[in-house]
């Protein structure tokens, strides 16, 4: 009755538990926007799949593709696996330990040795038959297990944190490069609708001048602007070749493997009016790098319990029941049991200091853990901050150079009609073409950027791939 009382009473001392508590940190976050939103911009939910929104079945499937196959991801995938293995094992020493061994031996002993267990002096061999069924268990008086299994827990969420920011910035990734796919597409083809019309005002210069009415220096300039625009056509068409190799990169495939998919060029996927930028306190629960930092801290705190309990004793508890015989026969005999049970002490003494600079190490490991903590939730603040008015003022450039584009269009028009009235000469035809040219070339590049925008709002606010 009094061993178990004794063990009762140790079992309940394992409920200390030495060092601080982990909470969570104040993320010291605002709680609206202010003045920094976008015009169109919502409080509503941010969506974990976002990339929807730009309204792009092809964007959609290659997002979801990358997410799964990209080897980044699935590199990230696999540690988390190994986290969770880890924490499995930290875990188990919570649990008591039962094991089994046995073993037979055959043996002669010296006749004028100083021990011979067989009795037989070392005149005869003899045998020897053991088997045992051990348990063992460590009281977890102060915590150490505890604290190390809230340790293992915390590092397993410092992993799906990394995980959840590769699976972001891939997913981004991804979607940023076909938007620039797609750019590079729509420059071509702005190039070579200008190339069409540069070769028509070529066509009218040659004439005009095979008919006396202008000299050689219009139809050298306008064949140089013909010149000009071919040159660009094989450098946007080597941009949109490496782009098709980056996507079949990030989608763990061979170089070209999609060309044939994406070589058809479709629009620019276009911004929705609105965008949903939920709270700014809803930062902390969004963002895995704010994740991550916060599991990291909580790791730190409790590395510190793990330290101070190893300045106090540790007991563990182990029993054996076993059979030992020095003849087969006599094995399962009742006479030839074994047994025992007991306490087992461990009581640091002294460590030369290892202790003592384990744990203020510890401590110094956990202040750096809420200062990184702190850094990061300001630099997501920024962050959220400037892609905002990034977006913003990429919406309000697009929108000038569509009027810039229209009424450029009219010029140009006008242009070569008064041109071919010979009211003008070919140098202002072909200045208005040149605005035209470049005008449209920088509505292709805003209209691209700011789909780019849109994602980098989204990667900023923490959007992407459902957790789990």
């Amino acid at each position: 009755m009094k061993h178990t009382l004794l063990f009762m009473a140790l079992v309940s001392l394992g409920a200390c538990t030495v060092g601080p508590d982990f909470h969570s940190p104040q993320s010291a976050l605002p709680t609206t926007w202010q003045d920094t939103a976008p015009e169109g911009a919502t409080l509503g939910h941010v969506d974990s799949q976002w990339w929807q929104q730009l309204g792009d079945p092809k964007l959609t499937a290659l997002v979801e593709r990358a997410a799964i196959a990209n080897l980044d991801v699935r590199t990230a995938s696999n540690r988390l696996e190994q986290s969770r293995l880890m924490r499995q094992v930290t875990g188990s020493e919570q649990l008591p330990g039962i094991s089994a061994r046995g073993a037979y031996k055959r043996a002669r002993n010296s006749s004028v040795g100083v021990l011979d267990e067989s009795n037989y002096n070392g005149q005869a061999p003899f045998e020897l038959w053991s088997a045992a069924v051990d348990a063992s268990w460590e009281v977890d008086l102060w915590g150490h297990v505890r604290r190390s299994v809230e340790a293992a827990d915390a590092e397993l969420q410092l992993t799906r944190a990394q995980r959840d920011g590769v699976v972001l910035s891939i997913t981004a990734e991804t979607a940023a490069d076909y938007i620039r796919l797609r750019g590079v597409q729509a420059r071509l083809a702005v190039a070579r609708q200008n190339l069409e019309i540069a070769r028509q005002s070529n066509t009218l210069t040659t004439t005009r001048f095979d008919n006396g009415v202008t000299t050689n220096l219009d139809t050298a300039n306008s064949a140089a602007q013909v010149a000009t625009i071919e040159a660009v056509l094989p450098v946007l068409t080597a941009e949109q070749d490496r782009l098709i190799n980056a996507l079949s990169f990030l989608l763990g495939q061979p170089p070209r493997a999609l060309y044939a998919e994406l070589i058809t060029a479709t629009a620019i996927p276009d911004p929705a009016p609105d965008v949903p930028i939920g709270l700014p306190s809803e930062l902390a629960q969004r963002r895995p790098d704010i994740q991550k930092s916060e599991a990291a801290l909580h790791r730190a705190t409790a590395a510190i319990g793990v330290a101070q309990a190893d300045f106090y004793p540790r007991i563990s508890l182990g029993a054996s029941l076993g059979s030992q015989a020095m003849n087969g026969s006599d094995f399962a005999a009742w006479n030839s049991r074994t047994w025992s049970y007991g306490p087992s002490l461990y009581l640091p003494i002294f460590q030369g200091g290892r202790l003592t600079g384990t744990l203020e190490l510890r401590k110094r490991q956990e202040q750096e853990a809420a200062i990184e903590y702190q850094r990061v939730v300001l630099s997501a603040w920024h962050e959220v901050d400037n892609a905002m008015t990034d977006y913003a003022a990429e919406k309000q450039h697009h929108t000038a150079l569509q009027e810039a584009v229209r009424q450029n269009t009219l010029a140009l028009t006008t242009a070569r009609d008064r041109y071919a009235q010979g009211a003008i000469d070919f140098i202002n035809v072909l200045g208005v073409q040149r605005a035209l040219l470049a005008t449209q070339s920088d509505l292709v590049d805003s209209a691209t950027q700011a789909a780019l925008d849109r994602v980098q709002l989204y990667r900023a606010l923490g959007g992407g791939w459902p957790k789990g």
